[in-house]
């Protein structure tokens, strides 16, 4: 990932914040109010932004009907954007899903069952134990 600067920071953050009140707001698609920004990675240029966006539920059919509506309207969204900034140029808006949340909560499951497995062990080797040293 090239260098992030302050300016282009600041900017996807108001992006993110401006762009999710436009889909909330402005979309008339229920699908839409599931839709949660995760990320902005904004060009040095501010000529392109990288939006990546969650679904909370939904299976891999939905979430790419999602992504590729919102690839759909990015010129409205883009619009909409423009009449909101303050910038000379409006970015170009291209959208992608966000796995990483998923990602995440995976990881998060697979620690806990290996935690649990831990535990069982130790609670039957120290079962054992307890067993030897009872025995004469």
């Amino acid at each position: 990932m090239a260098k992030e600067y302050p300016r282009t920071r600041r900017v996807g953050e108001q992006i993110r914040r401006d762009l999710a009140e436009i889909i909330r707001l402005r979309l008339d698609d229920p699908r839409m109010a599931m839709v949660s920004i995760t990320a902005i990675d904004v060009s040095r240029d501010l000529g392109h932004a990288r939006i990546y966006v969650t679904l909370v539920g939904g299976d891999q059919s939905e979430r790419a009907e999602v992504v590729d509506h919102l690839n759909e309207v990015a010129g409205y969204l883009r619009g909409e954007l423009g009449r909101k900034l303050r910038l000379r140029m409006t970015p170009q808006l291209r959208f992608l899903y966000d796995e990483s949340v998923e990602r995440g909560a995976q990881l998060s499951a697979l620690i806990d069952e290996a935690c649990s497995h831990d535990d069982a062990a130790r609670e039957t080797v120290s079962d054992e134990n307890d067993n030897l040293k009872e025995t004469p």
